[in-house]
């Protein structure tokens, strides 16, 4: 599947408040991938994990730093993520 119906729903999401807090709301990424269709973007739940491990993979050493424990950042694989972008 294309990356575009990804890219669209995340730029959706900058503007869009009411899609952020139904995404945020939702309990899997299962539902979360219905309520992007509901929405009207075609992404399944491929797209989504391989978006986030792009995410993941494209840390900085700093980042990378934290996550191993030299700070407290928070860095997980959650669909809810997408909203704070």
């Amino acid at each position: 599947m294309s990356e575009e119906p990804l890219s669209a729903l995340l730029a959706k999401l900058k503007d869009d408040a009411g899609l952020q807090e139904k995404l945020k709301g939702a309990a899997d990424l299962d539902a979360a991938v219905a309520i992007a269709k509901d929405a009207g973007f075609d992404v399944s739940k491929a797209d989504w994990l391989k978006d986030q491990t792009k995410q993941t993979l494209d840390l900085n050493d700093e980042e990378l730093e934290g996550v191993t424990g030299g700070k407290q950042t928070v860095v997980s694989v959650d669909v809810h993520d997408f909203c704070s972008r």
